[in-house]
């Protein structure tokens, strides 16, 4: 087969469904629309195409129910990796209401799902505007970062430093360091104390991994990790910040003690009244200290930030009483949008619940 004819056969037309048929993603779902043509589809989905008689947004819907979800977990084979091949997704039963009652269902749920996204929109931008908080407190001068495709540095700058990257030596990176020298600031090893109490996994305790923090915004994930092995011991107050792909930006304030992964440095500030750990987990998620990290990274596959470079982090100081409007105001939109999030994803699950309702037992009131 040519490869043009290989792309032929492999292009998403609108109105396609993907079917993940193997892996952690098995039987997620995905409609194609044209806005991202030309497309092609990877090789652990299926495609569908649908007769004209049935509405591709309709099928679709039916795979975010309760009904599909009990479906997928009784017919995947959980040997090696989750998995269900063709012959079994073609055996999947959906009800099929005329077309006019397919399109009233698929218009419901388009509702609830343009508010939900409403709703998370305004969330990223609650979460986001935290950056700016930050900023305006320590009056950090503006800076813009040219965009240019390429850089150079001087051979002697390389000679005075311990990394030949030239990455870490990035406009971007150089930016931020000068914008926090621009005002009071310390290296993280002169204002914490890194934790390193190693132990083993306890049973019936919470343990926190890397997907258990939702990247920027210093809040649990959802995610329940289990580990054996080594963990490193963490105390109420301290500060998780993760190593591993600190482009992530995985950083928690420690609400309760527990055990973690051996990817976080645990850090508890030396002296409160210098620098509150509060104030220390907003600053470790703004961008300018992701900008000093995305250009620190060490390691190909798993790219890492070394243990010498994060305590070489600078970072911006502040009296305590910005300190504490800072992380005030962070609690607060925080927590507006916690609100938010928990609004969108309830008029979403009912708008699901709504949906299985009718097409399963007939519209009740």
């Amino acid at each position: 087969m040519t490869a043009e004819h290989w792309l032929d056969k492999h292009l998403l037309s609108a109105g396609d469904i993907l079917f993940a048929r193997s892996g952690a993603t098995v039987g997620k779902t995905y409609l194609h629309h044209t806005s991202f043509d030309p497309a092609v589809y990877a090789g652990y989905c299926i495609r569908f195409r649908f007769k004209a008689d049935v509405l591709p947004e309709f099928v679709y819907g039916f795979t975010k129910t309760k009904a599909y979800a009990l479906w997928v977990a009784a017919i995947q084979r959980p040997v090696g990796q989750p998995n269900i091949n063709k012959e079994e997704f073609k055996s999947l039963e959906i009800p099929v209401p005329p077309r006019d009652v397919q399109r009233r269902l698929v218009a419901e749920l388009h509702t609830a799902r343009s508010e939900r996204d409403r709703v998370l929109a305004e969330v990223e931008r609650l979460l986001g505007s935290i950056d700016g908080i930050v900023k305006e407190q320590l009056k950090l001068p503006i800076v813009k970062l040219s965009r240019q495709s390429g850089y150079a540095i001087r051979l002697s700058t390389l000679k005075s430093n311990k990394t030949l990257s030239a990455d870490y030596f990035h406009p971007e990176r150089m930016v931020a360091i000068r914008a926090i020298q621009a005002i009071q600031n310390a290296p993280l090893s002169q204002l914490v104390r890194f934790k390193r109490d190693i132990a083993k996994v306890s049973e019936g305790v919470r343990y926190i991994g890397l997907a258990s923090i939702t990247s920027n915004t210093g809040q649990l994930s959802d995610a329940k990790e289990t580990a054996t092995g080594q963990c490193i011991v963490f105390e109420r107050g301290d500060v998780l910040y993760g190593r591993l792909r600190p482009y992530l930006n995985k950083v928690w304030l420690a609400d309760t003690d527990g055990e973690c992964s051996t990817e976080f440095h645990v850090m508890q500030p030396s002296d409160q009244k210098v620098l509150r750990p509060e104030y220390l987990a907003v600053v470790m998620r703004t961008s300018l200290i992701v900008a000093q990290t995305k250009h620190m990274m060490t390691g190909n596959t798993h790219p890492r930030i070394s243990n010498e470079d994060v305590k070489n982090l600078l970072i911006p100081l502040a009296d305590d009483s910005a300190q504490k409007i800072i992380v005030e105001e962070t609690l607060s939109r925080q927590a507006e949008a916690v609100r938010l999030r928990a609004h969108g994803e309830n008029v979403w699950r009912k708008a699901r619940e709504r949906f299985e309702q009718q097409l399963l037992q007939g519209d009740k009131p």
